[in-house]
């Protein structure tokens, strides 16, 4: 009996010293990447960040992630000496153990958290998913050891990004409205100002400069009836006024406005929406569940994805206010018809070229190459906004409906959208030439 009772100690003792690695498999769940990177959509859409302003948040915040979590996988490469001005990450240290889904789910909060205005709304989930990472039966030296590191990459990152000319910007001039009809002007109802002039002295992540991919000139100004200019508003005008259910739909699916101004008799109200970038890092969410993708490889669509949206905002940025063209809105209401108003509400910056279609065909590119061509899916974005998803049969598919939904909405001429469209795959493609993630 007693040897029983010694040999049942020892087996007891050796069970209890026997490292528990469970809760590896649990906190590896993706669901924890999506689901923080929501709630950094979620806080971009409540301080109405511009699309510009949302992509810098996006990128940042991914790249923290992905710089985290990829420490546990020799599969994958660092972006350090890739990307403009980013040094090689602090290492963590050696022969102790990590929890690297953790650590980059610290990084991507902190970076999001320290990027946005309403940094108290994210206490309620930050303290909900770290309970849930704690619930996975990890060791406590684990948990404090990786919440630590995760600090570290977040602190490297937010020092990265600070020195990207974002702050100096803030204290720049605005925007001088000129008199030249052919010039962009402020439009109805808000007749805001100007977003974002200098953005395109913000640092750029990959691309050589801002004007390394100049589209063609947009189409010379002009007030004659026989001139292209007046052609392609024209074409605008008359869209406006024939569209099909179908066509207001693409247009109304694609708005992504962060900040539509509501007009009710004497009262005015704003209705915030996901801004364009949002939309595709929504769909990379999409995606990468649909594929079951796992953490790492989720990190890595997320920080490529962000990566094409930040550079092609950048870019287009460049191009807007170097052509300063005036919006259809504008050119129609002076030239053609005082009290036409297009079925979107134009947004406050330069017309050439589509942001929407920069922006889409750089994103689709990169997701073109990361889950393939002729990859179906169904586009759920919209639906918390109130419009029904839409389905799509490849990420290009998807890139010309949000191209030609410019045009629909009549915030666009052609040659902006069909020009856009070409430099934001020559972005793409150019990103996927220099990056190197494995």
């Amino acid at each position: 009996m007693n040897r029983l009772l010694v040999l049942l100690l020892v087996l007891s003792l050796a069970s209890c010293s026997k490292p528990n690695t469970e809760y590896k498999v649990r906190a590896n769940n993706p669901e924890f990447l999506h689901r923080s990177l929501k709630e950094i959509t979620d806080l971009i859409v409540h301080d109405i960040f511009s699309p510009p302003q949302a992509s810098r948040i996006y990128a940042y915040s991914s790249i923290a992630a992905y710089e985290t979590v990829i420490l546990g996988d020799t599969t994958f490469r660092s972006l350090a000496g890739q990307l403009k001005g980013l040094d090689k990450l602090p290492s963590p240290e050696s022969n102790v153990e990590y929890c690297f889904p953790l650590a980059a789910t610290q990084a991507m909060l902190s970076v999001g958290k320290a990027l946005v205005f309403s940094e108290d709304k994210m206490e309620g989930f930050y303290e909900g998913i770290m309970k849930e990472f704690r619930e996975t039966g990890m060791p406590d030296d684990v948990y404090d050891r990786s919440i630590g590191y995760g600090n570290k990459v977040a602190d490297h990152i937010l020092q990265w990004s600070s020195k990207d000319n974002y702050k100096q910007s803030r204290s720049f001039p605005k925007y001088s409205i000129q008199s030249d009809p052919a010039t962009w002007k402020p439009t109805p109802p808000a007749y805001s100002d100007a977003v974002e002039p200098h953005w395109k002295k913000i640092r750029t992540f990959v691309i050589d400069s801002a004007a390394q991919f100049k589209p063609e000139r947009p189409t010379p100004f002009s007030i004659d009836k026989t001139s292209q200019f007046y052609t392609e508003a024209l074409e605008v005008y008359e869209k406006g006024k024939n569209l099909t259910e179908e066509e207001k739909a693409i247009a109304s699916f694609w708005d992504c406005n962060p900040f539509v101004m509501n007009v009710r008799g004497h009262v005015m109200f704003a209705t915030k929406k996901i801004s364009p970038g949002g939309h595709w890092i929504n769909i990379t969410r999409t995606i990468c569940n649909n594929s079951k993708k796992g953490f790492n490889e989720s990190a890595e669509a997320y920080a490529l994805v962000s990566l094409s949206l930040a550079d092609g905002f950048i870019s287009c940025w460049d191009e807007k206010y170097r052509s300063n063209v005036v919006r259809p809105e504008t050119y129609i209401n002076q030239n053609i018809d005082e009290n036409w108003i297009p079925l979107l509400q134009t947004p406050p910056f330069p017309e050439y070229t589509s942001g929407h279609s920069v922006i889409s065909n750089s994103a689709a590119t990169v997701m073109t190459k990361l889950f393939g061509d002729n990859y179906a899916f169904t586009d759920s974005t919209e639906v918390e906004f109130g419009m029904p998803p839409r389905q799509f049969q490849s990420f290009m598919q998807a890139a010309d409906e949000a191209t030609i939904s410019r045009m629909y909405g009549g915030i666009h001429y052609m040659p902006a959208c069909k020009n856009g469209k070409v430099q934001g795959k020559k972005i793409g493609e150019f990103l996927l030439s220099k990056l190197n993630t494995r």
